[in-house]
């Protein structure tokens, strides 16, 4: 029997209370926020109770809060000339070049985190779960292949393209990159024009890293725009329909 999205929060909410540091329906979504220590208990439990059934995890994630809210651009409406394009600050993440450094803007503990999409096929229901890694330097997070095997390709994605590293993974390596990459380029402290360009040298007759030759710039301006998608949601929520 299917339940709604309301009576889903309120369900995660009574029966972790001590485990969710927050439930949130916003935008037509619930995302419930797991502390690292219950993670995989949440998990495991959300699969097999009867209650939830969220047997499919469909996606999972990495994100990097550092620069949350920063941007270059932020425009409500564009003109039939386009953008302008005379930006000229060098302490965004657009651009960055090596050595520069950003100072994160999340607090201590909350700049790295996972977020997993969960289907439950048996409810008709959809669930964001996401965990926040502790340690914003060397951020860890329990692997959850043993609750969903799909997660092992997903979670080797995040660690290759953030850096988070699961504990108890089964092969933990890049999946993405190349095998001598450095760092990892979904962090906002890693330029967009990348550390180095390579190319084939005929002369040596193998490819050669150099550094990099292109001028950081931006050229993708953030337009925000008023989405008919999502009204309907904001004011079902302001009504205390959420």
């Amino acid at each position: 029997m299917s339940i709604s999205k309301q009576q889903l929060a309120d369900s995660l909410r009574s029966n972790f209370a001590d485990k969710f540091s927050s439930v949130k329906f916003e935008f037509g979504e619930i995302t419930a926020v797991v502390t690292v220590d219950h993670y995989i208990e949440v998990a495991t439990e959300l699969r097999d109770s009867s209650e939830f059934g969220f047997s499919q995890l469909v996606d999972l994630s990495g994100v990097d809060y550092s620069q949350f809210g920063q941007a270059e651009w932020q425009t409500n409406d564009a003109s039939r000339a386009g953008f302008s394009r005379g930006v000229d600050d060098a302490t965004t993440a657009g651009r960055l070049q090596f050595g520069d450094e950003l100072e994160s803007v999340s607090e201590q503990g909350g700049r790295f985190a996972v977020s997993c999409h969960l289907l439950s096929y048996s409810k008709n229901l959809r669930l964001r779960l996401k965990v926040y890694a502790p340690n914003d330097d060397f951020p860890v997070v329990p692997t959850v292949t043993n609750v969903w095997a799909v997660a092992d390709w997903y979670e080797r994605e995040a660690f290759d393209l953030f850096g988070i590293l699961f504990s108890d993974h089964p092969d933990l390596r890049r999946i993405l990159t190349d095998y001598g990459f450095v760092g990892h380029p979904f962090r906002k402290d890693f330029p967009l024009v990348g550390h180095v360009e390579m190319r084939y040298d005929p002369e040596k007759e193998r490819v050669v890293y150099e550094p990099v030759t292109i001028e950081p710039r931006v050229l993708v301006p953030k337009v925000i725009r008023k989405d008919h998608r999502y009204i309907a949601d904001a004011q079902d929520e302001t009504n205390g329909d959420a």
